[in-house]
């Protein structure tokens, strides 16, 4: 844990969450309206305080976080997991995306389809 681990802004606990890739990016995403604390928006400076709901959008993924601890560091993933507990609705909304995500008949192919596989894809489409 940082030096003031007491006190951290929004962007910096994101990062070191590991919820985006880079402070800027998590900052850019809080000033898009894709992080949201209890359903407003707010600043990247805000505070990150201990029990707070977040609700992030990263890409298609939109997770809700409960913040359990604060870090001003990035460490391996398995610390940064142990910073926030994703609610259960979330855990099962990301399941559904997931199994309905694997349905999809390009997820088998790898790479640029053959004519072929082509083919095969617009049998399935057709019916």
């Amino acid at each position: 844990m940082g030096a003031s681990a007491d006190r951290i802004r929004l962007d910096k606990w994101l990062w070191a969450a590991r919820l985006f890739k880079t402070r800027s990016l998590a900052g850019q995403a809080i000033d898009l309206g894709r992080v949201r604390i209890d359903g407003e928006r707010i600043k990247p400076a805000r505070e990150a305080k201990i029990g707070e709901t977040v609700d992030v959008q990263v890409g298609d993924m939109r997770l809700r976080v409960v913040i359990r601890a604060l870090s001003a560091q990035r460490g391996p993933a398995s610390v940064a997991r142990e910073l926030y507990q994703e609610t259960a609705d979330s855990i099962a909304r990301r399941e559904r995306r997931d199994e309905l995500r694997g349905a999809e008949p390009a997820r088998s192919i790898r790479g640029r389809p053959t004519k072929r596989d082509r083919r095969q894809i617009g049998k399935i489409l057709r019916g």
